[in-house]
């Protein structure tokens, strides 16, 4: 799973179905959620770009999505935001929102 940064999000997540998760090493939530995306990409990787941001190191592109709260996952299909998944979810439930942005 690449660690993207405000310098490459925009290039990178630019096409297809991208699924970016934004945390902090200190966010417990995000501790929990971070096993459970690199399942995902284990699994879906093929479909789906997966990727994580580093807020405390990229607060002006956490600013540019209006995140408050982390984790928040972004889905973004051909460039666009078209789902926002705040706080942690189960494997089952991100693997859903997912498969509906998949052709």
């Amino acid at each position: 799973m690449e660690e993207l940064t405000t310098k490459n999000f925009e290039e990178k997540t630019a096409h297809g179905v991208t699924f970016t998760d934004f945390w902090a090493t200190w966010c417990g939530p995000c501790r929990m959620q971070g096993p459970v995306v690199e399942e995902l990409d284990d699994e879906m990787g093929d479909r789906v770009q997966f990727s994580k941001v580093d807020v405390d190191e990229n607060q002006e592109l956490a600013q540019q999505f209006g995140i408050m709260s982390i984790p928040t996952m972004l889905i973004k299909k051909d460039g666009k935001v078209v789902d926002t998944i705040v706080g942690y979810h189960p494997k089952e439930a991100l693997k859903k929102e997912i498969e509906q942005y998949l052709d």
